[in-house]
């Protein structure tokens, strides 16, 4: 007979995804999963398989905890506008009690950048441009823009936020506000 899990799966998944998100996958051990999320690695095996599998529920788990700015994001019609919030969004998931600094996504996007891993690098790929279409139909927004201007401050506004991200590790909440306030003045 099979024993009972003496623990909730998506309460662990939290618990590995806050300690991914603040050391990346490579410098997340089996001893620090098992740690962090207080069963064993017999437990961590059975229900996730090894290292990596808690690593992509991880990265899902992160996802569900973005998806209502996401939501909104998508939802929202004032075009530029509509991007300059995305950004001021994402920098207070950082601020949440509990969360860790960065983006979680764009951690992994640049950890595993250049490494062969196709299941990574397709949810990273799929991510990134998700966000970059976002973007696109924001900035479209603005009529008097032609396809190329869009596509350059689509690929601009990309690159912004991953400096973002990063920024949001080490920056003041003020050096956070001006960085988002210039990104913005010649959008």
């Amino acid at each position: 007979m099979a024993r009972k899990k003496q623990y909730i799966e998506s309460e662990v998944i939290d618990k590995a995804m806050l300690l991914f998100w603040r050391n990346g996958y490579e410098n997340t051990s089996m001893q620090m999963l098992e740690k962090e999320m207080g069963i064993n690695k017999f437990s961590i095996y059975s229900s996730f398989g090894n290292k990596y599998g808690v690593f992509l529920e991880s990265l899902k788990s992160y996802k569900a905890k973005t998806k209502t700015m996401f939501d909104t994001f998508k939802e929202a019609s004032n075009g530029v506008e509509d991007i300059k919030q995305f950004f001021y969004d994402s920098a207070k998931i950082c601020e949440q009690e509990g969360n860790e600094k960065g983006c979680l996504l764009t951690n992994t996007y640049n950890e595993f950048s250049g490494i062969e891993d196709a299941l990574i690098n397709e949810e990273m790929t799929s991510f990134m441009e998700g966000v970059k279409n976002l973007f696109i139909e924001k900035l479209k927004m603005d009529t008097s823009k032609d396809e190329e201007t869009i596509l350059k401050q689509a690929n601009f506004l990309v690159l912004a936020k991953h400096g973002l991200a990063a920024a949001t590790r080490v920056n003041t909440q003020k050096e956070i506000e001006d960085y988002i306030e210039m990104t913005f003045m010649n959008i």
